[in-house]
Formats: structure tokens, C-alpha cells, sequence
């Protein structure tokens, strides 16, 4: 996977900008919670929806490596 590569091409946010994101939460075990996190804190998915689901399975890819 490309880091660099836009997920959310609205908002033109990167797979770097949500692994940021993730790695800084505290608490990781609610995966809808860090996920609106991410939402606060990129404005991802909060246009057109499209990426939604690769933004979920992404944080949920990142959780599981903890």
C-alpha cells in the first residue's frame, strides 16, 4: 500500500493522514469511535461516503497490528 495515496479524494486525505490519526489514540477499543476520530480530525468521509469502507477496514488493519 502506497502511504501517500489518497483514501478520501473529497477531502484529500492519505492513507498516512488516518495511520496518524489511529497511532494517536489512546483508547482503540471501540473501532466506530476511532473511526469518527479520524472523521473530526481529517474530514474524511464526510462528503460523498465513498471511501468509508476502505477507511474502516484500514483502522480496523491498523488495530488488529497492535
Amino acid at each position: 500500500m502506497n502511504y501517500n495515496e489518497l483514501v478520501c479524494k473529497c477531502k484529500k486525505v492519505t492513507y498516512e493522514d488516518i495511520d496518524h490519526v489511529v497511532k494517536n489514540e489512546d483508547d482503540i477499543s471501540d473501532v466506530i469511535k476511532v473511526f469518527e476520530d479520524v472523521q473530526k480530525q481529517t474530514q474524511c468521509s464526510t462528503g460523498c461516503g465513498g471511501c468509508h469502507d476502505k477507511i474502516m477496514d484500514f483502522i480496523a488493519d491498523i488495530l488488529y497490528q497492535r
